[in-house]
């Protein structure tokens, strides 16, 4: 992970999408004074809030392509290898448009995920991989809304860095808010 967050800052504030059983969550919480994690899986989640629960870590149990926060409330945004694990190809640009409305203006959002490989394929069997191409995630996270500050592929891995300026709405966005994706436009 250090990695990935490459010296970022993201605030005070900050929000971890799809953590998982929270191995990230761990060493998130310990760098931001305040971590609010939003997990799909109400098991995965409701393990994750009872061992979390005496800590800077709020557990809500949600799909972060529909997210129930308000516009602007979150400092910074983190995503670790969880993208591929969006059920279709669609819906990252969405989750990706949520969490530009989440993020407060010049928040930060940082992540990493797995590169399309045979190995990534067999340790999805019977799990959902849709893979990310890094060299098209920049369009998509413009899209979105963001400035992307850097995308970087490493053996097997990418990690990316963005930041939601304080620009209006773009024209890339209207697809967003009429419901469309960068994945099916292009």
């Amino acid at each position: 992970m250090p990695w990935a967050l490459s010296g970022s800052n993201l605030g005070a504030d900050v929000l971890e999408l799809g953590p998982g059983p929270g191995l990230t969550t761990d060493l998130l919480k310990t760098a931001v004074p305040r971590l609010t994690a939003i997990e799909l899986d109400p098991q995965l989640a409701a393990l994750l809030r009872a061992r979390l629960a005496k800590s800077n870590v709020e557990v809500v149990t949600g799909d972060a392509t529909g997210m129930p926060f308000p516009d602007a409330h979150f400092t910074g945004g983190v995503s670790f290898t969880m993208l591929h694990h969006v059920p279709s190809p669609p819906l990252p640009d969405k989750l990706l448009r949520e969490v530009w409305r989440v993020l407060q203006p010049g928040g930060i959002f940082v992540g990493s995920d797995s590169m399309q490989s045979l190995f990534m394929r067999l340790i999805h069997i019977g799990d959902t991989l849709v893979a990310i191409n890094p060299d098209r995630f920049g369009a998509r996270l413009e899209a979105a809304g963001f400035e992307v500050l850097e995308i970087e592929k490493r053996a097997g891995v990418f990690r990316f860095q963005a930041r939601k300026s304080a620009q209006v709405v773009t024209e890339a966005n209207e697809h967003f808010i009429a419901g469309e994706s960068l994945y099916e436009a292009r």
